[in-house]
């Protein structure tokens, strides 16, 4: 069933001008890596804010509050421009090692926002000032940054695959 998804995808008009054209896959391609680039540099900015490495002076709450909306943005356009990029070879791209890991990368990345933001942050006003936080909002941003950094070096590898 999901076969031909896959296989209905790769034959739809826009997948098809993008994997014949010599030049909509790499331009695509670039919208994409900007777009990832502005989403996991501003996620990393709040993740060392968190660790306590970077913009100690700066509320947690304040900072999170600045680079979300481009954080979200930038994924809307990082998950659009992926999308076109895999319909154009979805076959070949589901199956291969790198493309699910990242998948299964990126999905654990949102899952630690979603926690975090559910427990953790709710807390935000007690302590997003104070230059050492609690130890629940250092290991999000941890994992955060380890998750992304993940996220971002399958994709590399699903270009060698």
């Amino acid at each position: 069933m999901f076969d031909h998804f896959l296989h209905w995808l790769e034959s739809t008009p826009i997948a098809v001008a993008i994997s014949e054209s010599s030049w909509l896959f790499p331009g695509i391609e670039s919208v994409h890596v900007l777009a990832i680039t502005l989403v996991v540099g501003s996620i990393s900015m709040v993740d060392l804010r968190l660790l306590g490495i970077n913009l100690r002076d700066r509320p947690v709450q304040e900072l999170i509050a600045e680079v979300l909306p481009w954080t979200w943005i930038s994924f809307a356009v990082a998950v659009c421009s992926g999308a076109l990029l895999f319909s154009s070879n979805a076959t070949h791209y589901w199956g291969t090692v790198p493309f699910r890991a990242k998948m299964l990368v990126m999905a654990l990345a949102g899952l630690n926002m979603l926690v975090f933001h559910a427990t953790t942050y709710r807390g935000v006003a007690a302590w997003g000032a104070s230059r050492r936080l609690p130890r629940a909002a250092r290991v999000s941003g941890g994992l955060s940054l380890a998750l992304w950094i993940g996220v971002v070096s399958l994709g590399r590898w699903i270009g060698f695959v």
